[in-house]
């Protein structure tokens, strides 16, 4: 694991010091470059808690990652820069989980002049860090909010995207997370397991890739395409996140079926 290696996977090319101005910078830069994607599960490749395969994964190969992997890999380079950073346990739509909590996204905590959320994990959430203040914070065109409440933090994501998260600030270590690993990448319940992901950060705003439903959302609004052929599939898992064409021609027929039982779902709610 080399973190100049690091560095230009993530096309980062100012000084490797500890400072809020390179803190902000590196996180853009990690988020414009890499992408957050599930893909793995829907290939039957299963994944880890280990450092040194998630580098492989997303430096190496050139791949994206989900939190464990997104944050984990974030935390490993600020540590080897030098920033104070510490992981923190957060449960996804819901209030802060306890110390013994079964917690399942990954985010951190970088201890400057004051205390800043950090998290490159979360996929269509902040493109920059949040200071750990109770408030509201605009961000480019998209809006997001801090709410405390004694020991217990909430992250409020802008209306846009996930639900948000709520948080304790109680450390945790990476194997820490080995149940909600195992199960989000397991469990038929699952959202990991029912639809592929892709969320791509862009200088024009956020790009997501579910099943075959892809979304940008930018100052000019939201817009929808659905996806119909594996020639068009293939172009947006390649042109716009980056991934091997190959993957998606894998993949497509599993999210065209899975796409259509969604549709016919979203028909019988009505």
């Amino acid at each position: 694991m080399k973190l100049e290696t690091y560095l230009q996977r993530i096309h980062y090319s100012g000084a490797p010091e500890v400072t809020l101005e390179n803190l902000c910078a590196l996180h853009r830069a990690h988020l414009l470059a890499i992408p957050y994607e599930n893909l793995d599960i829907h290939l039957g490749r299963p994944l880890t808690l280990k450092l040194d395969h998630i580098y492989h994964k997303l430096v190496e190969e050139q791949r994206g990652g989900w939190c464990y992997e997104m944050n984990g890999l974030f935390a490993w380079a600020l540590r080897a820069i030098g920033f104070d950073v510490t992981q923190l346990g957060s449960t996804v739509g819901a209030p802060a989980q306890g110390i013994d909590g079964d917690q399942d996204h990954l985010i951190l905590l970088v201890q400057l002049d004051q205390p800043w959320l950090v998290d490159v994990g979360f996929g269509n959430g902040f493109l920059d860090p949040l200071p750990l203040m109770p408030g509201i914070y605009p961000r480019d065109f998209l809006e997001f909010r801090l709410e405390q409440q004694n020991d217990s933090w909430y992250f409020h994501n802008h209306p846009h995207g996930a639900q948000g998260y709520g948080f304790t600030l109680h450390p945790r270590q990476l194997a820490g997370f080995a149940r909600g690993c195992h199960t989000s990448q397991t469990s038929p319940e699952s959202g990991f397991v029912r639809a592929t992901v892709c969320h791509r950060f862009t200088q024009q705003g956020i790009v997501s890739l579910r099943g075959a439903l892809l979304k940008q959302i930018t100052t000019a609004g939201v817009s929808e395409e659905e996806i119909t052929s594996p020639e068009r599939y293939m172009e947006v898992v390649n042109a716009i996140f980056g991934l091997d064409a190959t993957i998606a021609t894998v993949l497509w027929e599993k999210v065209w079926q899975g796409h259509v039982a969604w549709k016919e779902e979203q028909a019988n709610a009505q």
